[in-house]
């Protein structure tokens, strides 16, 4: 009687092995700005022994509060009121071991999720869980460096016009026109500055990126007439740096083309290097500017 007792012990705890359903090994997923539409929780079973979806029972909890069941017997669905969007990924596929669920990323809540399957008498769970990503559509320190490139650049170029309007002759009329430009560009980028770096993939981030960086085409033209106020006629260096800031602004302009469809932008260091470029003109020409106040020489006599 103690031998067979010993049996049927053995016997159940090899059956419990037995019958324990395991999982691919996900073990969490993260959902972030970029996820515009439905979120996708995997639960794949790969021991399944793939009877029919009559003899499987599915059940989904979140925090140990269930939200979601799958009854394949009576082939009937239980949702919870909060996540009334939440469906089978592939009912198809159940049997093949797919219990993966997807829902709308307005119910989305971060959390451990966890996947209970049962096939007859096998069963088995898997705690997945949902991660939060970044809410912004450019990371906060790449919208940092657009917007501060932005206005570094308008900064710049009043040092310039400030320091040829104070060592050399500049009519009243160009004064006043420098002012305007760096004024209508700041008047625009302020304003694409606080759309960009809101939270969102949206149609107003979007147009924030092109309102910081589009406006500083005005900045371009305007340093050959810095240089006039210097040259009777501007040097090859100084229509170099002219010729290098126009290049500038058209790579920025391609990494804002390429970035605005992306989530998340693939291009922004182009972006960047764009207006990094036209920054770094700035800075020469305003270097090139002090050594020729310091050799006049250079200069072409009027």
């Amino acid at each position: 009687m103690w031998a067979l007792s010993v049996c049927w012990v053995l016997l159940g705890t090899l059956g419990a092995g037995s019958a324990q359903l395991m999982f691919k090994k996900i073990h969490n997923v993260s959902f972030d700005v970029c996820n515009t539409t439905e979120i996708i929780i995997p639960c794949i079973v790969t021991n399944l022994q793939r009877f029919s979806r009559e003899e499987m029972f599915l059940n989904w909890k979140i925090d140990g509060k269930e939200f979601f069941t799958y009854d394949g017997y009576e082939n009937r669905y239980f949702k919870n009121n909060t996540f009334l969007s939440v469906d089978l990924l592939d009912i198809l596929n159940l049997t093949a071991g797919v219990a993966s669920i997807k829902m709308s990323l307005k119910e989305a809540v971060p959390g451990n999720y966890t996947c209970i399957v049962v096939e007859r008498n096998r069963e088995g769970e898997h705690v997945i869980e949902l991660r939060y990503g970044t809410p912004f559509w450019f990371q906060p320190v790449e919208s940092f460096l657009v917007i501060g490139a932005a206005i570094l650049a308008v900064a710049l170029f009043l040092l310039q016009v400030g320091y040829v309007a104070v060592k050399f002759e500049m009519s009243l009329l160009k004064k006043i026109s420098f002012g305007l430009v760096a004024l209508i560009v700041m008047i625009i980028v302020v304003p694409g500055a606080a759309l960009l770096v809101k939270e969102g993939f949206t149609l107003a981030s979007q147009f924030g990126l092109g309102l910081v960086v589009l406006p500083t085409i005005l900045l371009v033209p305007p340093l050959f007439f810095v240089f006039q106020s210097v040259f009777e006629k501007p040097p090859l260096f100084a229509i170099i740096l002219i010729i290098l800031k126009a290049l500038g602004y058209l790579i920025a302009v391609a990494g804002l083309a390429t970035s605005l469809p992306e989530c998340p932008p693939k291009q922004t260091s182009v972006v960047i290097a764009g207006l990094g470029i036209i920054d770094i003109v700035a800075a020469i020409a305003f270097i090139y500017m002090v050594v020729i106040v310091k050799n006049p020489v250079c200069i072409a006599v009027p």
